[in-house]
């Protein structure tokens, strides 16, 4: 039987504190491997587990799954949004869990002896049902599981900066292989003497 305080003081000890989306970080991912039928810890690299959020809400979905970036089971969307989504790779079933849009009104309303709305929602959200925390919503990705995970040890090297690209992330364009960076654009621009003023293949970029 999954003890939830258990999991709620492993999620404090990364934070030296317990916060209420840490809490809902636990139920969510409890709610969203019991409504795939999956055990929990998670360590067979059944369950992909996309999150919506980074911080402490993704602490305490990582703590109750054992799901983790490294053993690549775990991925962040970031779209500001307290919420994941629970793919068995298996099935091929997807779930998305978010809590209900007026979770905090019910937590108050659901600890009335407390009036300072954070600590309401820190007790409320350790007992309140599922079905009045959580709305769990089957969805279809996007992109395929299997294109989302890649294939580990396949490494090619990308024809116009010349780094390795791990797990199929190469991208293929008038038949060669180039890094996403190269192709679209990444998070980060090179210092400006690094930039290269002559492209070896000017028309991928096109």
């Amino acid at each position: 039987m999954i003890d939830i305080k258990d999991l709620l003081e492993k999620s404090a000890a990364r934070h030296t504190h317990l916060c209420p989306r840490q809490v809902l970080g636990v139920r969510v991912a409890l709610a969203g491997a019991a409504a795939l039928g999956l055990s929990i810890p998670c360590a067979d690299k059944r369950l992909l587990i996309i999150l919506e959020t980074d911080g402490c809400f993704a602490d305490g979905v990582e703590v109750a799954m054992g799901c983790t970036v490294g053993h690549r089971t775990l991925r962040v969307e970031d779209y500001g949004k307290i919420a994941a989504t629970f793919a068995d790779t298996a099935t091929g079933k997807s779930l998305r869990v978010a809590p209900r849009l007026d979770i905090r009104q019910r937590a108050f309303a659901f600890i009335p002896d407390e009036n300072r709305h954070y600590f309401a929602q820190l007790q409320a959200y350790q007992i309140m049902p599922d079905d009045e925390l959580l709305s769990v919503q089957e969805v279809t990705l996007n992109t395929p599981i299997e294109q989302i995970l890649g294939k580990p040890g396949v490494r090619v090297t990308c024809e116009m900066c010349g780094e390795e690209v791990i797990n199929e992330r190469e991208v293929f364009c008038n038949g060669h292989s180039i890094c996403y960076v190269c192709a679209h654009g990444g998070y980060y621009s090179p210092a400006p003497e690094f930039v290269t003023t002559c492209l070896l293949y000017p028309q991928v970029m096109e």
